[in-house]
C-alpha cells in the first residue's frame, strides 16, 4: 500500500519520538484525555509553526496505552490515492486487515475507501487514535471531503487527531454544536512562566525569574521562540543584556536568530546545516550525497541529541527532519548567503533519490534544482507506473509545475495529452496532441500520438475521422496503441477487423503491465460481442473488465462505463440491470466522450423501458440529442435507432445486410464522401457535378440502404462493406 515501500516512506507512518527533554503539560494533556473520554470524533490542534503541536500530541500519546496510527503529511499527499494509502499503512499495525480492505475499495472510489476504513476499524475492539500531522499541506478538496466523511461516519473506537497550522475546511460549526470536536489552539499552547523556565533550563543557564518572565512575555509563550532564544543565549557575557534586547514578534525572532544562531556555529557546521535545509527528511547517506561529507549518520544522531529542533522520525536513528521553523530560517539564510548553491543541492538530492529508486522525491528535487528536463524525463518514463497506482492527480501536478518545459518535451506532451483525455479535459488534450505531433520529429511516440488523435475524434463523435487515422497507423509497439486500433474499429462496426488488435492489446497490457489498457481493452471486446449477438460471452468479458479494474483501482475510470452497460443488457436480474445501466451513464458523464456517452445512455434507456423505469424517456431523448450533434456516431447511432424502434419511438430500421437495390457507380462515388465533414455543396465541387445531382444521389443512396439520413447511411454502408 505504501508507494515505493522504502525506508524514507516508512518514516511518514512512524510516530516521532518526543524530545529527550520532554515537558509533560498536565493542563493540556487533561484536555486531550477528556476529549477521548467524551468520544469526540475530532481533536483539532491548530496553531502556527513552532507552537509545539506535534511535540504535545506525540508526548501525550507516548504516555497512553492503546493503539496509535500516525501520518506525517507532506505536499504530495494532496493526491487522494497517496493520502489514503498512507492512512491505511499507518493503521495496518493495529488493524492488519485494513491494507487489503482499502486496496480493494480504492478501485471503487474514495467514498468506498472511507467505508472500508470505518468498517475495518469497527471490527477492531480496541480504541484507535489516528493522527494526521501537518494537515495544512493538503490542498485538494477531494481529500478534505473524504476526511470529513471519515469524521462523520467514524466508529466509536476511532478518534482522529488533526495537527495543522490553519483550520481545515471542515464544517467545524456543525461539529461544535454536536460536541464532536475538541480544540487546542495557539493560545492554549503558549508556555506559561513555569513551563518556559523548564524549557529554557533556566537554572543551568543562570536565568533568574525576571529574565524568564521577560523572555516568556516577549515570545508570547511561543515554544519555538523560547527554544531558539535558549540556543542563542551567550555562553559568556551579560545574559541580562541579551534578554533585555531580545525582541518577541515572530519576524524579529526569525531575523535575529538567522543571524545570531548561525554566527555562533563554526563555518563547517553552519555550512552543513544550510546545505541540509533543502531536504524535507534526512538520512546519513543522503546528507553525505548532498553535503559532500562522509559522516552524515553520526552527525545527524549527534545534533538530534543536543538540539530539540532536529527531530527523529524513527526509532532506529536513521531518518530525521528539522523543526519547520528552523528549516525555514536555514532556507532563508541559504537563499540570502548562497542563492546559487540551492539548485546544486537540490540537484544532488534528486540524483541520490533517483539512484535509490525514490521516483517522486527525485522529481521534486530536480524541479527545485532547475533540472526540469530531467524531471520531465522521469515523469514521462514513469507515467505508466504512476497511473497504474491511480496517481493521475500527481502526474497532472508535475506537468503543471514543469511549466514551459512541456513546450519542448515530446514524451511529456504525449503523457499530458493522454492524461487530460482520460480525465475528460478534451480541449487540453487537443492542444497537447498538436504539440506532441510537432515535437515528435523522429516518430518515437507515433503510436501513442496516433491513438490519442483517434480517441479525440471518437470523443467528438466522429468515428469516420477516427477510423481514417487508425487505418494509416504506424507499427504497434504499446498496448494503448493496439487498444485504440481495435476500439475505433469496434465503434465503427468493423468487429472482425478489430478483434486481432484487441487480442494483441490484451496480451501486451498483461505483460507490460499496463493496468489501464488491460482494464479497458475487454470493454471494446464486450461491445463487439454484444453487437454480434454473443450475449453470454459479452457479459463474461464485461465482468472480467470490471473485476480487473476493481483489482487495480480503475473502477472510477470513465472508460469502464460501457462494461456496465453491457452487464445491464445481459443480466436477468432487474435490479442489477437498472443499477448497472445507471452506473454506466454515471461513469460516462465523467469524461463525456460523445460516442461513449450516447451508447451508455441508449443502453440505459433500453433497460429502463424494459423495467418501466420513469427515467427511460429522458435518457433516450438525451442520447438522441448527442447523436444528432455527432458527425458520425458509428454503432452508437445504429444502436440508438434500434432502441427507439423497439420501444415505439421511431420506425423500425433496416436490418444489417439488407440492401433494397444495388448502388450505381455514381452513387458509390458520392457514398465515399459521406463519412467526411464535407457539405453536399463541397462534395459536388470535389466530383465536378451540380449540387442538385449530389442531392439526388444522396436520396437514392438513403432509399437503397433503407435509412433516413446521412449518418445512418454511413454506418449501414460500413456494415455492408461498401465503405
Amino acid at each position: 500500500m505504501v508507494p515505493n515501500g522504502r525506508a524514507l516512506t516508512a518514516t511518514k507512518v512512524t510516530r516521532p519520538s518526543p524530545p529527550i527533554r520532554y515537558l509533560d503539560r498536565p493542563r493540556l494533556v487533561e484536555r486531550l484525555d477528556a476529549s477521548l473520554g467524551h468520544r469526540c470524533g475530532l481533536v483539532l490542534v491548530s496553531a502556527p509553526a513552532g507552537a509545539g503541536k506535534s511535540t504535545l500530541v506525540s508526548g501525550w500519546l507516548s504516555n497512553r496505552s492503546g493503539s496509535v496510527a500516525w501520518v506525517q503529511i507532506d505536499e504530495a499527499d494532496a493526491d487522494p490515492a497517496r493520502f489514503w494509502s498512507y492512512v491505511a499503512s499507518s493503521l495496518a499495525e493495529t488493524v492488519p486487515a485494513i491494507t487489503g480492505a482499502v486496496a480493494t475499495a480504492m478501485s471503487a472510489g474514495y467514498d468506498e475507501v472511507v467505508t472500508a476504513v470505518v468498517n475495518t476499524v469497527t471490527e477492531h475492539a480496541d480504541e484507535v487514535v489516528l493522527v494526521l500531522d501537518d494537515y495544512h499541506l493538503i490542498d485538494n478538496a477531494a481529500v478534505h471531503q473524504t476526511v470529513e466523511q471519515l469524521i462523520g461516519f467514524r466508529p466509536s473506537n476511532l478518534v482522529l487527531v488533526v495537527s495543522t497550522r490553519v483550520d481545515p475546511p471542515f464544517r467545524l460549526g456543525r461539529l461544535r454544536v454536536r460536541n464532536q470536536v475538541a480544540e487546542i489552539r495557539a493560545a492554549d499552547l503558549r508556555f506559561d512562566e513555569d513551563e518556559a523556565s523548564w524549557l529554557l533550563d533556566a537554572e543551568a543557564l543562570g536565568l533568574d525569574r525576571t529574565a524568564v518572565d521577560r523572555l516568556c512575555d516577549r515570545t508570547e509563550g511561543w515554544a519555538a521562540g523560547l527554544v531558539l532564544a535558549g540556543l542563542s543565549l551567550p555562553t559568556e557575557g551579560n545574559v541580562d543584556e541579551f534578554v533585555a534586547s531580545f525582541h518577541g514578534d515572530d519576524q524579529l525572532i526569525a531575523d535575529y536568530l538567522a543571524e545570531e544562531l548561525l554566527d555562533s556555529l563554526d563555518d563547517d557546521e553552519r555550512a552543513r546545516l544550510l546545505d541540509a535545509s533543502v531536504l524535507e527528511r534526512m538520512s546519513g547517506p543522503l546528507i553525505d550525497a548532498v553535503c559532500g561529507t562522509d559522516d552524515g549518520a553520526d552527525w545527524l544522531r549527534t545534533i538530534a541529541g543536543t538540539n530539540q529542533l532536529v527531530i527523529a522520525l524513527d526509532r532506529t536513528g536513521t531518518w530525521f527532519r528539522f523543526h519547520h521553523l528552523l528549516r525555514d530560517l536555514l532556507r532563508l539564510e541559504l537563499e540570502r548567503s548562497a542563492p546559487e548553491r540551492r539548485q546544486e543541492l537540490h540537484a544532488a538530492a534528486g540524483e541520490w533519490h533517483r539512484d535509490d529508486g525514490d521516483l517522486e522525491d527525485a522529481i521534486e528535487h530536480f524541479i527545485e534544482g532547475g533540472r526540469r528536463v530531467e524531471a520531465a524525463d522521469l515523469v514521462a518514463d514513469n507515467a505508466t507506473t504512476l497511473l497504474n497506482k491511480g496517481r493521475t492527480y500527481t502526474v497532472l501536478r508535475y506537468i503543471e509545475r514543469l511549466g514551459d518545459v512541456l513546450d519542448e518535451h515530446s514524451a511529456l506532451a504525449v503523457v499530458h495529452g493522454w492524461t487530460t483525455f482520460v480525465t475528460g479535459r478534451f480541449g487540453e488534450a487537443e492542444r497537447a496532441l498538436a504539440l506532441a505531433e510537432r515535437l515528435d520529429v523522429d516518430g518515437i511516440d507515433a503510436g501513442l500520438i496516433c491513438g490519442l488523435s483517434a480517441m479525440i475524434q471518437l470523443a467528438q463523435g466522429d468515428v469516420s475521422s477516427g477510423l481514417a487515422i487508425v487505418e494509416d497507423s504506424p507499427e504497434v509497439k504499446l498496448p494503448t496503441h493496439a487498444m485504440v486500433l481495435g476500439g475505433v474499429r469496434v465503434m465503427a462496426g468493423l468487429f472482425d477487423e478489430a478483434r486481432p488488435y484487441l487480442a494483441r492489446a490484451d496480451e501486451m497490457a498483461t505483460s507490460a503491465p499496463d493496468h489501464f489498457s488491460a482494464a479497458v481493452t475487454p470493454v471494446f471486446s464486450a461491445i463487439a460481442d454484444i453487437e454480434t449477438g454473443q450475449t453470454a460471452i459479452a457479459r463474461e468479458t464485461a465482468e472480467r473488465a470490471i473485476a480487473y479494474a476493481d483489482e487495480h483501482r480503475f473502477t472510477e475510470a470513465a472508460q469502464l462505463a460501457l462494461a456496465h452497460s453491457v452487464v445491464a443488457r445481459t443480466t436477468d436480474d432487474p435490479d442489477q440491470a437498472l443499477a448497472a445501466a445507471r452506473r454506466g451513464v454515471q461513469l460516462a458523464r465523467r469524461s463525456p466522450e460523445a460516442v461513449m456517452l450516447s451508447y451508455a445512455l441508449a443502453s440505459a434507456a433500453d433497460v429502463a423501458f424494459d423495467h418501466d423505469d420513469p427515467d427511460a424517456e429522458s435518457m433516450l431523448l438525451e442520447a438522441r440529442s448527442i447523436i444528432d450533434r455527432c458527425p458520425d456516431p458509428g454503432i452508437a447511432g445504429r444502436y440508438l435507432a434500434r432502441v427507439e424502434s423497439r420501444h415505439g419511438k421511431a420506425e423500425r430500421p433496416a436490418a444489417v445486410g439488407e440492401l433494397v437495390e444495388e448502388l450505381s457507380d455514381r452513387e458509390l462515388s458520392v457514398l465515399r464522401y459521406l463519412p467526411s465533414r464535407l457539405s453536399q455543396r463541397e462534395i459536388a465541387g470535389e466530383l465536378y457535378v451540380s449540387l442538385n445531382t449530389v442531392k439526388t444521389h444522396c436520396r437514392s443512396i438513403y432509399r437503397k440502404l433503407a435509412v433516413d439520413g446521412r449518418k445512418p447511411a454511413v454506418q449501414a454502408a460500413r456494415d455492408l462493406g461498401l465503405l
